[in-house]
C-alpha cells in the first residue's frame, strides 16, 4: 500500500500549465485565480482585453490571451501560445459560454447555432487540441474540465433557454464520450455542473427579489451559491486528487437537482 500524500501536495498544481476560457469575468476569473494560487501557470482567455489584463495584474502566474473562442483560428492560437511558453498543457477549463433567448419561440435557428458554437463546438475543439498536444515529459494526459450546468441535467422553466440547455446537456454527453475515447492515453475528461451562482450572467436573476426567492425556495440549502464554493470542486478535478476520476459530472448546486 502506498503512503498517503499530504493534502496540500495532493491538490497542488505546482509546475503545471492551465488554460481557462471565459476568464474576463464571473466564474472564469475566479477559476484562473484559484488555479494560479495552487501553483499553476494560467493562460486566461476571453474577448475583453481590459478585464483580462486586470486579472493578469492580480497574480504573477496569470497571463492574458485575448481570444474569441467562436473563431477556430483563435482557439488554435490560444493553445499554441500556452505550448510555446510552457511546452505542455496540464489543465483545460472550458468555461466560456453565452446565453440564448429564454423563450424557445424567440430564438431563431441561426441564433441557436451560434450558442452551440460557443458552448459546445469550441470546447470540443479546445479539448481535442489539448489532448493532441505534446506531453512535454508529463506522465499521462491532461485533465480537461468542461463547465456545464444544472440546465444540462434538468429543466429550469420558466427560466433557462433551449439553446443554452441543449449546449450544456451536449457538453455532458461530450464529456463522457471523450473520457471513453481518451482514457487509455491517460487523458481525463470531467464536467463541473454549477447551480445558481451569483455571476455577471445571473445578475438580473439575483437582482430581482421574486426570482431570488424562487432560487432559494427550490434549492435545498435555501440560497444561491457563492463563487468560492466551486473552488474545491475545481481543484479536485484539476489536480491529482481526482487521478482515478474521468467521465464524471460533479454537480455543485446546493441540492437543486436532488429535489
Amino acid at each position: 500500500m502506498s503512503t498517503p500524500r499530504p493534502a496540500a501536495e495532493l491538490f497542488s498544481l505546482e509546475g503545471r500549465t492551465a488554460l481557462v476560457t471565459g476568464a474576463s469575468a464571473g466564474l472564469g476569473g475566479r477559476f484562473a485565480t484559484v488555479l494560479a494560487q495552487a501553483g499553476a501557470t494560467v493562460f486566461a482567455a476571453a474577448r475583453r482585453t481590459g478585464p483580462l489584463r486586470e486579472l493578469a495584474g492580480s497574480h504573477p502566474r496569470i497571463h492574458a490571451v485575448t481570444c474569441d473562442v467562436s473563431v477556430a483560428a483563435d482557439r488554435v492560437r490560444l493553445v499554441e501560445t500556452a505550448l510555446a511558453a510552457g511546452g505542455r498543457i496540464d489543465v483545460l477549463v472550458n468555461n466560456a459560454a453565452m446565453p440564448g433567448a429564454t423563450r424557445a419561440e424567440d430564438e431563431s435557428p441561426d441564433a441557436f447555432a451560434d450558442v452551440l458554437g460557443v458552448n459546445l463546438t469550441a470546447p470540443f475543439h479546445l479539448a481535442r487540441l489539448t489532448a493532441e498536444a505534446p506531453a512535454g515529459g508529463r506522465a499521462g494526459g491532461p485533465s480537461i474540465i468542461n463547465v456545464s450546468s444544472i440546465l444540462g441535467l434538468v429543466s429550469a422553466a420558466p427560466l433557462g433557454g433551449a439553446s443554452y440547455a441543449a449546449s450544456k446537456a451536449g457538453l455532458i454527453g461530450l464529456t463522457r464520450e471523450l473520457a471513453g475515447q481518451w482514457g487509455a492515453a491517460g487523458t481525463r475528461v470531467n464536467a463541473l455542473a454549477p447551480g445558481w451562482f451569483r455571476t455577471e450572467m445571473t445578475a438580473d436573476l439575483f437582482g430581482d427579489e421574486r426570482s431570488a426567492r424562487w432560487v432559494g425556495r427550490n434549492t435545498l440549502l435555501g440560497r444561491g451559491g457563492h463563487a468560492h464554493e466551486l473552488d474545491g470542486a475545481l481543484l479536485f478535478l484539476a489536480s491529482d486528487a481526482s487521478s482515478y476520476c474521468t467521465g464524471q459530472i460533479l454537480t455543485v448546486d446546493g441540492g437543486w437537482t436532488a429535489r
